[in-house]
């Protein structure tokens, strides 16, 4: 996977440990198949909480573009369509 997320002008300023989760987050949702990815969003954010990382909704929304990178159309109409299942039970 590419690191150009990396230089996303959102970026600018967010805590290392927060950039630290979004790589990990970026490498793992890489090799994520889309049905993987409410489950794998859901124990990432359980994870992110229980760290004490508290991300806002710009933060989170660079996250999601993150992880639709290298992703097929398809595969980011159904991301799109979980992150507003998430959006929804949160």
């Amino acid at each position: 996977m590419s690191d150009d997320w990396r230089n996303n002008p959102r970026l600018a300023g967010m805590d290392q440990s927060k950039l630290d989760m979004l790589q990990n987050l970026a490498q793992q949702g890489s090799t994520k198949g889309i049905n993987d990815m409410l489950p794998f969003l859901m124990g990432a954010a359980a994870q992110g909480k229980k760290g004490g990382l508290k991300f806002n909704a710009n933060e989170i929304s660079t996250i999601i573009e993150v992880l639709k990178m290298g992703k097929s159309p398809e595969e980011i109409q159904r991301l799109d369509r979980i992150v507003n299942l998430m959006k929804m039970i949160h």
